[in-house]
């Protein structure tokens, strides 16, 4: 087996497993209360908070320049705006639209917005791992093991607000997985290349900072304190910023 292949592989593996996973972890849940489905899309709001903060900005300003990542989160923003606007504004054209609420395709679209950019977020992430085995094998594994921790989380993030919409578990779970294909394809970029230039993985990864914010702020956090009212779902969400403010210290 080639170097090149060998890589490529290892990207599509990180990728698919680590939101995989989460997605799988969502899952198990069977007939969750609204109070504990808003403590968890509280939670997943948080990380996803965390992650945009402490991961992906840090290193975009770290390879680029804050100007430059504001255009980038100002792209992607809009990117997520564009498609916003074609994902119907209801589900009458579907099979099951007569079963649903408007509130369950709220979910539904959160979902399908998030899972946009989990997949844009992790293009770049994929450039890291292939540049990183291009320099050496050990540092090409170690962002491996690190960006497959770091997408269990988001799995989840995706996953949650999918299943609270009424999607099928299974297809929630493949959902998850196919969200990570796009690590494999930017693995085998970055191993090919060697050397991608730092301001183009600055834009990539602000471009995925920018619309997974938007998602988050605009989407994510008003439907966990909408569909339980109190403060548990703000609970989570702290929880959430604290438990992602762990993974990037630690790994």
């Amino acid at each position: 087996m080639s170097r090149l292949l060998a890589v490529t592989i290892i990207g599509f593996l990180t990728g698919m497993i680590g939101t995989g996973l989460g997605g799988f972890l969502t899952m198990l849940l069977k007939n969750p209360s609204k109070r504990f489905m808003a403590v968890l899309l509280g939670f997943t709001s948080g990380v996803m908070l965390s992650v945009v903060c402490f991961d992906l900005l840090p290193e975009a300003f770290k390879l680029g320049s804050v100007w430059i990542s504001f255009v980038g989160m100002f792209v992607g923003v809009g990117l997520i705006l564009l498609i916003d606007e074609f994902i119907p504004n209801e589900l009458s054209m579907t099979k099951n639209a007569r079963n649903r609420s408007e509130t369950d395709y709220g979910f539904i679209k959160s979902g399908i917005l998030l899972g946009i950019g989990i997949a844009i977020h992790n293009f770049p992430e994929g450039l890291a791992v292939g540049s990183g085995f291009a320099a050496n094998n050990a540092l090409g594994l170690g962002l491996a093991i690190v960006i497959a921790l770091h997408d269990v989380p988001e799995g989840v993030a995706m996953a949650a607000p999918l299943k609270m919409g009424g999607i099928n578990k299974f297809r929630v779970l493949i959902y998850t997985i196919l969200a990570g294909i796009p690590m494999g394809i930017g693995s085998f970029i970055g191993e090919a290349v060697g050397e991608i230039s730092p301001i183009f993985i600055c834009l990539c990864l602000s471009f995925a900072a920018g619309s997974m914010l938007f998602i988050t702020c605009g989407e994510l956090i008003p439907k966990s304190q909408s569909i339980y009212k109190g403060r548990i779902s703000t609970i989570g969400m702290i929880v959430g910023i604290m438990a992602g403010i762990f993974v990037s210290s630690v790994f």
